[in-house]
Formats: structure tokens, sequence, C-alpha cells
């Protein structure tokens, strides 16, 4: 049985492409690891750029490349790392079944590392007095409070990645909590082994591409997508809790920003997410694991050769 294939890297860094590239050449189907991705309807926000997964051959055929795990809930609900665990293994067995090679993808650290270490989750319930306990309390005390509950679990997940807003802290705080106070049962799932390619992109290139495709895609209508989500009746509350474009484009159409500072916040906060991401990806090597970084920059065939050779 062949190896599973890790594609990582931060936001803009190409990672898609070259895994839906790299699975039309090898036989491999896609596994998204983007924590906002499954959300249907919330497309151009969350760069889901479906056309990544048509792939052209050397004969001038379009292949289209399988891909599981976007579109699979409904915006406004809170999709969680536990879900993600469990229907990740799922698809994985089915991929092996028809004897493909599943190729995991994205930008989201906690999700390839639970899923690669096989961490041991329990399904975590909503806790409604904690959450009053902790209304209004700010963003820096809500972080606080979790460092000091993750010292006691000796938890590493949840970092400052994975919480950018108060509601998304409060939860974290809520699962930390549970976690501390039923230690319990948890499901196991097996680690699972996997070459790790890491998308390596200068640090400027990526600031200009993050820049360039911010504009593109609001110019593709993603205020029009957000406002949509709004019209539908889902809460602004509930979009804000999904963080970067979803909260300061909310923000912006219930009127507490004006375009410019919504342009100005969410562009400085899709840097730090960036940077995050790659803090993220440092941790995982000091954690044990092993990531093969390659230049984003190398000619796609360049890159897919790469790729073969560690794998092969």
């Amino acid at each position: 049985m062949q190896q599973m294939i890790t594609i990582l890297g931060p936001t803009a860094s190409g990672k898609t492409p070259l895994a839906a590239a790299l699975a039309a050449e090898i036989g491999g189907e896609i596994i998204s690891a983007d924590s906002r991705q499954v959300y249907r309807r919330m497309d151009i926000g969350t760069g889901k750029d479906l056309a990544d997964y048509l792939v052209n051959s050397e004969k001038g055929i379009v292949n289209s490349v399988p891909y599981h795990l976007i579109d699979i809930c409904e915006p406004g609900t809170k999709y969680n790392l536990f879900e993600y665990q469990q229907d990740f293994f799922d698809v994985y067995q089915e991929i092996r079944s028809r004897g493909a090679v599943p190729i995991l993808c994205g930008g989201t650290g906690l999700y390839i590392e639970a899923v690669l270490k096989g961490y041991k989750l329990s399904p975590v319930p909503q806790n409604q007095a904690l959450r009053d306990s902790l209304e209004g309390r700010s963003l820096a005390e809500l972080t606080q409070m979790l460092a000091e509950l993750k010292t006691k679990t000796g938890s590493n997940m949840h970092n400052t990645t994975d919480v950018d807003s108060c509601q998304r802290a409060i939860r974290a705080i809520e699962i930390e909590t549970y976690n501390l106070e039923h230690p319990t049962p948890r499901r196991e799932l097996p680690p699972v082994d996997s070459l790790i390619i890491g998308v390596h992109i200068d640090r400027e290139l990526r600031r200009e591409k993050i820049t360039r495709r911010l504009k593109a895609r609001l110019e593709d209508g993603m205020v029009e997508e957000v406002k949509s989500l709004l019209d539908e009746g889902i809460p602004a509350e509930d979009l804000i809790y999904y963080g970067l474009e979803y909260k300061f484009l909310t923000e912006y159409l219930i009127g507490q920003l004006t375009y410019d500072e919504m342009f100005s916040r969410l562009e400085i906060a899709i840097h730090q997410f960036a940077k995050r991401q790659m803090t993220w990806f440092r941790g995982m090597e000091r954690r044990g694991f092993k990531i093969n970084w390659i230049d984003a920059t190398l000619p796609m065939e360049e890159k897919i050769q790469r790729i073969k050779d560690l794998w092969q």
C-alpha cells in the first residue's frame, strides 16, 4: 500500500494546484484539510478555487481530480476537530479501498496534525453556564485563560490560529475545560503514515500574493457572497465566528467598519494568519514530523518530480 502524501503550507503558497496536478499524475484524490472549506456557499471567502481541481494533461484532456471534505456543512453550523477526524478517516479508508492515493492538502495545521498523529479526542457538548460566565471578556483575557487551561491539560490544541475571535476562544476554553473534567472516554483512531511536503514561499512574495488575491476576490463578488449569507438569515455573529474574510466583511456589511477599514484590517489579519500557519508547521517539526520543504516558485513539473522522487 502506497504511503499517503500530505501537502501543507501557508495561505497563497499554491498548495491546491500542486496537490491537484500531483493527484492527476499518480491517481490520487484530495482530502481537504481546511477548517472553513467544509461550509457550503462560503466559496470565495474560503478560497475554494474549485477550478484548481480541473487539471489539463499533456494530451489536452481535462482531468477532474476527486476532492473530499469540501461543501459538507451548512453555514452557521460549527464543524469541529472531532467531526473532522472521523470524516477524514472514513474518506481515507474509502479512497484506499478503491486503490487510489489519498493526498491530504490544506493549511489548517491542527486538522493535519490530529489525523497524522491520531489525536485521542472526546465529543464536547456546549456548556451554557460557562459561556455565560465568559460573556464580555476581552480576547486577551480569554487567550490568557486558555493558556492556563492548556498548561493543566497538557494540550497542544487551540493555538492563536484557531482563536482569532472571542467566540472561538470561548469554544476552545469550553473544550479544554471539558477535557480537564472528563478525561475519558476518548475515541481512538490510528495515526496515518504520510510523506509530508511543505510548500515554502518567500515572505515578501507571500505578502504580495495575499494582497493581490484579496483584491481579486473582492472584485469577484466576495462582499456579495457574505451579504447573501446574511440575507439567508444566518446571524452576523455566526459569520463573524468563522474569522478572517467573514468576520471583517460582516462587520463592514452591518455598518461597524467602512470599506477602507475593512480592507486594511482584513489584509493585516490574513498576513498575520499566514505567519501563524508557518509557526504551527515549524512546531510540527519540533514535535517530530519530517516536513520536506519545496520552493513554491519552482516550475510545476519540477515540484511534482521532487515529490515523486521522495515518495517512491
